[in-house]
């Protein structure tokens, strides 16, 4: 039978009802002559919670500490399953990442993965258990605690999978898959019986929060597929898989709340401005997109870019004390916008893509403030307020309207 490695996010894992759901899933999953190999997150809103303790007792808690903290949850969600596992008849076993033999760097909070020994798991494997490995967590080669960062289950489902040689790897959430728009805001958006790993990647990048970023570009570069389906029933999930297709085709529309806007005004238009800019907010781990800078105007222009809300803070106070070495006049920014975007493999090399989706946001009473595009995205940054019906009106442009086209 298969080696499979499955993945259960904190919904799943949520209350002790659920972990016996999953529990009966992974047993019957091992009882049909599979390999299983269980990657948990911390149960419901256990990380939340936890970094509200964290803040009540210290305004800027340690990073190292943070990771010592953060890693409990995950910890705890492994030994529950394992414990109900282990009840149902079925052997099975817990590990922490650094069990696991999962070597990151020591980037505390945000650690990328080195190599994965996995000499334990493969032992216990051999053994005929079920292993059950804490997400999101790993050792730095000094013997710390590291964590992956949010969302950094997915990615060590993924790259356990890949270092084992699993047959697939399946990431089981609240959802019956990958959508065609959130469900929340458009009730027609479609689940995908398929994507592409570049389709999927720029999704996660651009707002959904099916999978982590960092997890679908290691699955990409080892050609692992991915299934994204729910834990709560047996319907077939989305198939994220290395294939494109030809013609360019909207597949999906996404969108991202979770940013903010930032100008540097009247800059000097002299080299080395833009670089003295961002190697600044590097040396903080900023990352930063829609990087625009104006056309020069009496040797000035302005530098605009965005950064996540979550690096907002941050970004504005290196900027105001950095400000005079800079050069600049003023920093203004805006936290009340977010990103649309439309996403599906060649959708820039077609020109009515663009032209459809400014006249639909136009038609939409929608601005536009930037617009980014790659390969097979067009994004716009538009007011917060107007993310629902631009959303709604662009899905059904693209998604509705052209599947009833394909119809007719």
């Amino acid at each position: 039978m298969a080696f499979i490695v499955q993945k259960y996010g904190g919904t799943s894992v949520g209350n002790p009802e659920r972990i016996l759901n999953v529990a009966e899933r992974i047993a019957r999953l091992k009882k049909a002559g599979n390999s299983v190999l269980v990657v948990v997150s911390a149960m419901g809103d256990t990380t939340d919670d936890l970094i509200s303790l964290a803040r009540e007792v210290a305004g800027n808690p340690p990073k190292r500490e943070m990771d010592m903290l953060l890693s409990s949850g995950e910890r705890i969600s492994m030994a529950l399953l394992s414990m109900a596992i282990n009840d149902m008849g079925v052997s099975a076993i817990s590990f922490t990442g650094s069990q696991s033999g999962i070597l990151t760097d020591t980037s505390h909070t945000e650690a990328r993965i080195l190599s994965i020994s996995g000499t334990r798991i493969k032992e216990a494997l051999e053994k005929d258990k079920v292993v059950i490995v804490a997400g999101f967590q790993g050792c730095s080669p000094e013997r710390e605690v590291t964590t992956l960062g949010r969302g950094g289950s997915d990615t060590t489902a993924v790259a356990l999978a890949i270092a084992l040689k699993a047959d697939r790897c399946e990431i089981l959430t609240d959802v019956d898959g990958v959508y065609s728009a959130d469900p929340r805001i458009v009730k027609k958006a479609k689940k995908l019986d398929y994507c592409s790993y570049d389709e999927m990647l720029e999704m996660a990048w651009l707002g959904a929060k099916v999978l982590h970023p960092r997890s679908v570009e290691i699955a990409k570069k080892f050609e692992m597929p991915i299934i994204v389906a729910s834990s709560f029933n047996d319907n077939p999930g989305t198939l994220i898989k290395g294939e494109d297709m030809e013609k360019a085709e909207v597949r999906a529309i996404t969108f991202n709340r979770e940013i903010a806007k930032v100008s540097i005004v009247e800059v000097p238009d002299v080299p080395g401005i833009a670089a003295s800019v961002f190697e600044l907010l590097s040396s903080e781990n900023i990352s930063c997109s829609f990087i625009v800078q104006s056309q020069s105007h009496n040797a000035k222009n302005d530098i605009t870019f965005t950064v996540s809300e979550k690096d907002f803070k941050a970004t504005m106070n290196l900027l105001e004390n950095n400000l005079k070495k800079i050069g600049g006049r003023e920093i203004i920014s805006d936290i009340n916008i977010a990103t649309i975007s439309v996403v599906g493999t060649g959708v820039v090399r077609d020109p009515r893509v663009a032209s459809r989706v400014f006249k639909t946001l136009a038609a939409c009473e929608t601005n536009i403030d930037l617009i980014s595009s790659s390969n097979i995205t067009l994004t716009c940054v538009i007011k917060e307020r107007d993310v629902e019906k631009a959303v709604q009106h662009l899905h059904k442009e693209f998604i509705i309207n052209d599947d009833a086209a394909k119809l007719e």
